[in-house]
């Protein structure tokens, strides 16, 4: 793997403050609610193959692998701090992860590697670019007629949200998402189906579930 780029932005922007962000994510984001419907949106089956996309401390691998024993989940992530942290949580549950170190726009698996890949509250740490490069890896590492399901910042809707984008649009890296460019960016990047499915309120802006199918050989 490549090292990571100079502008790589940690789960809270600050490498010390990784040992909060369980906490923090648990609290503040209703984080077994929100992560709990996007497994239920994906229709993990037994023996699928399932990549999470930036992993993190690995409570959406772990949750994934207990309500789907069958599945062959794998987590990916470009933190190695975090990546331990996920371990060890794996390993106090009792449940048989995959890890592995590396980017999301250059990952390090062949071509139709996955079933499904999902993603939580990762995308925003991207750049414009790095978001395109990932969402193409995406879909070349899924079969024909896998689905990517995403979890993340969006649109806002109305005068709450869009008040509570206007902080956030100030990056690069969140500006895609408040914008409303997700959809539009998966398209670009060839996925054949792309839809905002949901939209739940949040703390920190406004949050949506997009789901992006990749329906033809390539």
């Amino acid at each position: 793997m490549k090292s990571r780029p100079s502008h790589y932005i940690p789960a809270l922007r600050f490498h010390r403050l990784t040992p909060l962000y369980d906490s923090l994510v648990k609290w503040g984001m209703r984080e077994d609610t929100i992560k709990s419907r996007l497994i239920a949106r994906a229709h993990i089956q037994p023996g699928q193959r399932v990549l999470d996309l930036g992993c993190g401390t690995g409570t959406l691998a772990i949750m994934m692998k207990r309500s789907n024993p069958g599945a062959q989940i794998t987590g990916l992530d470009a933190d190695e701090q975090i990546l331990a942290i996920a371990g060890t949580k794996a390993e106090q549950a009792g449940v048989n992860l995959r890890l592995d170190l590396g980017l999301a726009y250059e990952l390090p698996y062949p071509d139709r590697s996955f079933d499904i890949v999902v993603s939580s509250f990762v995308i925003h740490h991207l750049t414009s670019a790095e978001k395109v490069h990932a969402f193409r890896e995406v879909r070349r590492v899924l079969q024909p007629g896998g689905w990517f399901h995403i979890l993340d910042f969006g649109r806002p809707v109305n005068l709450f949200t869009q008040t509570q984008a206007l902080l956030f649009k100030m990056f690069e890296q969140t500006l895609d998402n408040f914008n409303g460019r997700i959809p539009a960016m998966l398209n670009e990047a060839g996925f054949d189906y792309v839809s905002e499915v949901e939209r739940v309120a949040n703390v920190f802006g406004p949050v949506w579930f997009y789901e992006a199918q990749n329906r033809e050989e390539k």
